[in-house]
C-alpha cells in the first residue's frame, strides 16, 4: 500500500462530500479497503460526551446513529480518554471492553482504536476490528493513527447531533461582520461564478475588446444606479463604498490587462477571469486581514462583470417573502442594493471578512452580518434563521423558544442603539473626567464617511497601501496626491495619523513581486521604503502637499526596529521639505511617529523618544510578535489572545515609558475595540484610541459609563494574574457588574 496516496485520496474524497453523513461514509469503506479489515468505524463525540457510532462497515447497519457509549465507557471511551491508540488481539479480555449487543460485534475479536483529536479536545475514535485475532502492525497503526490527524481537519467543528432531522435547530459559528440581530427567512444569492469559466479561443479579438469596453460602461452604470437606490438608506457619504467599484472598473490593471489577455487569444470571461484571480490572489496571500479582504471586492466584482456580460437575470425575491436573510458564498454589494431595504434583517456569507466591503456596507446599514460560516447545508429560500451578529453565529431552524429570546434581545439591541446614536457629538469622558479620544482607521475612501458618521475625531491609521495595490505601475505623485488630498480635506481640523507603504515581504505588489522563506520577518515596511528611497521621496511629497501646509497630517513609520531607520527618514523629509518649498510650494514639517509592533521597539523607545513627536501602538503585529502566533492560522489562532498576561506587561511599559518621555501616545488594533481591553487600556493611562468607524458608538458607551480610577484598580488587578482567562474574567466581569454586559453580546 502507497500510504501517502491513499492518505491523500481518501481525505480529498471526504472534503469535497457535500454532508457529514456522506464524509464519514466514505472514510470507513476506504479505511476498509485499503488496510483489509472486517470492521471500520467512526464514533463521534457527542454534545454530552459520549461516544456515538456515526458509521461503520461490517457491524449492523441498524446500531449506525443508535449505538452509543456513555464518555468513558469501554475501549473507545478508554481511547478517548487517555488519548491514546488501543490495539489489541482479543478485545473481550482487555478490562475496559464493554459489548454493545446491537451492533453484534461479538464474531470481532481485534480492536484497534485511535483518538481523532483537534485543538487538544478529542472529537472521535476511529476503530477498526477483524475476525482473526491480532493484533495490527505497525505500519496498520500509523496509518490510522496518520488519517486521524487529517480527519480532525475534515469533520464539522460542532459535537454531531446523531440523527437530527433536516430542520432541527442547528447553531453554525462564523466571524462578526456586522453587529445586531436579525430574524427572517434565508433568501439564497446565487450567482455565476466566474472563477468557473473554462478557457476558451477567441475568434475575433478586435469586437472582443470592443465588447470589453462597453461591458465597463454597462456595469459602471449599473453600480451608480445602485448606489441611488441605497443613497436614502445611507448616512452622507457611506456610499462611497461604490465609489471603490468605480475606482477597480476605471483601473488601468483590470482593462489593459483583459485587452491583453484578449489579444493573446482568449474569449472574454477567460481573460476577465484570469486578471481578476491574478489581482485577488496578491491581496489573498497577504499577512494584513484589512488588505487580504480586497480580494473578496475583486471577486465580486469579477463575479458582477460576468453576470453582465451573460445576461444572467437578477436573483430577487418574491413580495411576500416576508423579513429576509441574504445567505450565500460571497453575497455582493450588488445583491444588498436589490433588496428591499424595508425586509432585508440580515446577511450571511458562507466566505469572507469582517473587513469585506460586504460587511463594511452592512455595518453603515445597521444589517446585521456573519461571515466565514461554511456552506449552510440543508437550507433552501424560505429556510427560517437567526443572525447574530454580536456573537458571529447562525441558528438554523430556530425553536419557537430560542426565537423568542432573540426577539427580546432585538428590543435590547434597538433600546441600546437608540442610546448610542445620542452620543455621536458628545466627547468620550469617563464618570470621573478622564478625556479619551476616539479615532477610525481606515485605508479607502469608502470608510471615511463612516467614522465621521460615528463621531470620529480623527484618523488612527490610514493604511496607504491601496492605491499601491490596485494600479500596474508604482502610483505617481499626482495620483498619490489626489487621494490623500480628499482624506485630509474630509477630516480638515482633526489629525490623520498616514502610514507610509507597508509594503512588502508577505505583501508584495503584483508589478514587484518578492519571494521570501520568512515574509514576516522580512524585507517589509520601513526596511521596503528605505531600501527604495525614491518611492519614499514621492509618498513623502504627495502627502505634504496634499497637508497644503496644515496641521492634520501625522506621519506614522511601520516596522521601526532600529534608531539608522528613523535618522533616514528624517533625511529624507527634510530633503522633501526642501524641494517643495524651492518649488515655491507652502509646507510645514508635519509630525512623525513610529508604530511600536516590533518587540525591540520597546527597549529602545526611552533612546528614541527626542526623535519623535508621538508613538503608536500596533497591537495585532505586537501581539503576534510577542506570541509568536498567527491569529489568522486556525491551528494555532485559539492560543492567541491579544489579553494575555505578556502582551498587557508590555504595553503598560510602553504607556509608561511614553509618559516619562512626554510623548503623546495611541493604540491601534483589535484592542481598541475589545470592551475588556479598553478597560486594562483605560486603566493603565491610554488615553487615544484607534478602531473600524463601527466600534466608535459602543466603546464610547463604555468609557462615558466607566471611572478611569475604577479601570486603573482593575488594571493593577490584572497585571498581577498570569493567565489570559483570568484576566478576561476580572474585566469582562467589572463590565456585567456596572450594567454594560451588552458590549460582550452576553445579555
Amino acid at each position: 500500500m502507497n500510504t501517502l496516496q491513499e492518505l491523500t485520496r481518501i481525505v480529498q474524497a471526504a472534503a469535497q462530500a457535500e454532508q457529514t453523513e456522506d464524509q464519514v461514509k466514505l472514510i470507513v469503506e476506504a479505511i476498509h479497503r485499503a488496510i483489509n479489515v472486517d470492521v471500520c468505524s467512526l464514533y463521534i463525540a457527542a454534545i454530552d460526551g459520549a461516544m456515538v457510532l456515526v458509521a461503520s462497515h461490517g457491524l449492523d447497519p441498524q446500531a449506525v446513529g443508535y449505538s452509543r457509549l456513555a464518555a468513558g465507557r469501554g475501549l473507545v471511551g478508554r481511547v478517548a480518554q487517555s488519548r491514546h491508540p488501543i490495539n489489541v488481539a482479543d478485545a473481550a479480555s482487555h478490562p475496559d471492553f464493554c459489548y454493545l449487543a446491537e451492533t453484534r460485534e461479538d464474531e470481532f475479536r481485534s480492536f484497534c482504536g485511535v483518538p481523532v483529536v483537534r485543538a487538544g479536545a478529542v472529537i472521535g475514535v476511529l476503530v477498526v476490528q477483524s475476525r482473526e485475532g491480532r493484533v495490527m502492525s505497525a505500519d496498520e497503526q500509523a496509518f490510522l493513527v496518520t488519517l486521524s490527524t487529517q480527519l480532525a481537519l475534515v469533520l464539522p467543528p460542532e459535537p454531531l447531533a446523531v440523527h437530527a432531522p433536516a430542520t432541527a435547530l442547528r447553531r453554525v459559528r462564523g466571524v462578526k461582520g456586522a453587529p445586531g440581530t436579525g430574524i427572517g427567512s434565508a433568501w439564497l444569492c446565487e450567482t455565476a461564478d466566474l472563477y468557473a469559466v473554462p478557457d476558451r479561443p477567441c475568434e475575433d479579438p478586435a469586437a472582443s475588446i470592443r465588447e470589453w469596453h462597453q461591458l465597463l460602461a454597462t456595469v459602471s452604470a449599473a453600480v451608480d444606479n445602485e448606489r441611488k437606490a441605497l443613497g436614502e438608506q445611507l448616512s452622507d457619504g457611506v456610499g462611497a463604498v461604490f465609489t471603490a467599484y468605480q475606482m477597480l472598473l476605471n483601473d488601468p490593471g483590470l482593462r489593459v490587462g483583459v485587452e491583453q489577455a484578449i489579444a493573446q487569444g482568449q474569449w472574454l470571461p477567460g481573460a476577465l477571469r484570469q486578471v481578476v484571480h491574478h489581482y485577488a490572489e496578491v491581496f489573498l496571500a497577504m499577512e494584513d486581514p484589512y488588505l487580504r479582504a480586497r480580494n473578496e471586492d475583486l471577486h465580486h466584482l469579477g463575479n458582477k462583470l460576468y453576470q453582465s456580460w451573460s445576461g444572467a437575470p437578477e436573483n430577487t425575491p418574491a413580495d411576500d417573502h416576508g423579513p429576509l436573510v441574504l445567505t450565500g458564498a460571497k453575497v455582493s454589494v450588488s445583491d444588498i442594493a436589490a433588496c428591499d431595504p424595508q425586509r432585508l434583517v440580515g446577511i450571511v456569507c458562507y466566505e469572507g471578512s469582517s473587513l469585506s466591503h460586504t460587511a463594511v456596507l452592512a455595518n453603515a446599514l445597521g444589517i446585521p452580518a456573519v461571515m466565514g460560516t461554511g456552506k449552510l447545508k440543508g437550507i433552501d429560500n424560505g429556510s427560517p434563521l437567526i443572525v447574530d451578529g454580536n456573537t458571529g453565529q447562525v441558528i438554523l431552524f430556530p425553536s419557537p423558544s430560542v426565537r423568542l429570546e432573540f426577539e427580546r434581545l432585538q428590543r435590547a439591541e434597538q433600546a441600546l442603539k437608540g442610546e448610542l446614536a445620542g452620543l455621536r457629538d458628545q466627547p468620550a469622558t469617563t464618570t470621573d473626567g478622564a478625556r479619551v479620544r476616539l479615532l477610525a482607521n481606515t485605508g479607502l475612501l469608502a470608510d471615511i464617511s463612516p467614522g465621521l458618521a460615528n463621531g470620529a475625531e480623527g484618523i488612527g491609521l490610514y493604511r496607504t497601501e491601496m492605491p499601491f495595490m490596485v494600479s500596474e505601475t508604482f502610483p505617481s505623485e499626482e495620483e498619490q496626491l489626489h487621494i490623500y488630498s480628499q482624506v485630509l480635506a474630509a477630516y480638515r481640523g482633526r489629525p490623520v495619523y498616514m502610514r507610509i507603504l507597508d509594503i512588502g515581504g508577505d505583501k508584495p505588489l503584483p508589478y514587484f513581486p518578492i519571494h521570501e522563506a520568512n515574509p514576516a520577518l522580512g524585507w517589509r515596511g520601513i526596511r521596503f521604503c528605505l531600501d527604495n528611497s525614491s518611492l519614499l521621496m514621492t509618498q513623502v511629497r504627495a502627502m505634504l502637499r496634499a497637508a497644503a501646509g496644515g496641521e492634520e497630517l501625522h506621519i506614522l513609520l511601520p516596522m521601526v526596529s532600529n534608531t539608522g531607520e528613523i535618522n533616514a527618514f528624517h533625511e529624507v523629509l527634510l530633503d522633501a521639505l526642501q524641494q517643495l518649498r524651492d518649488e515655491g510650494v507652502a509646507v510645514r514639517r508635519p509630525q512623525v511617529g513610529i508604530m511600536v509592533e516590533v518587540p525591540a521597539a520597546i527597549s529602545l523607545l526611552p533612546a528614541w523618544a527626542p526623535k519623535l513627536d508621538f508613538v503608536s501602538i500596533g497591537s495585532n503585529d505586537l501581539s503576534q510578535y510577542l506570541l509568536a502566533l498567527d491569529r489568522n492560522n486556525p491551528r494555532v489562532a485559539g492560543a492567541y489572545d491579544h489579553i494575555h498576561p505578556a502582551v498587557l506587561q508590555e504595553i503598560a511599559r510602553v504607556t509608561a515609558t511614553a509618559r516619562n518621555a512626554g510623548l503623546p501616545l495611541s493604540l491601534c488594533g483589535e484592542m481598541a475595540s475589545d470592551p475588556a481591553a479598553v478597560v486594562f487600556l483605560l486603566g493603565i493611562g491610554i488615553r487615544k484610541l484607534s478602531m473600524s468607524a463601527s466600534k466608535l458608538p459602543r466603546i464610547k458607551w463604555l468609557l462615558r459609563s466607566m471611572a478611569a480610577a475604577d479601570a486603573a484598580e482593575l488594571a493593577r488587578q490584572a497585571l498581577t494574574l498570569d493567565n489570559s482567562a483570568d484576566i478576561r474574567q476580572l474585566l469582562e466581569g467589572a463590565l456585567q457588574q456596572r450594567g454594560l454586559g451588552r458590549l460582550l453580546g452576553s445579555e
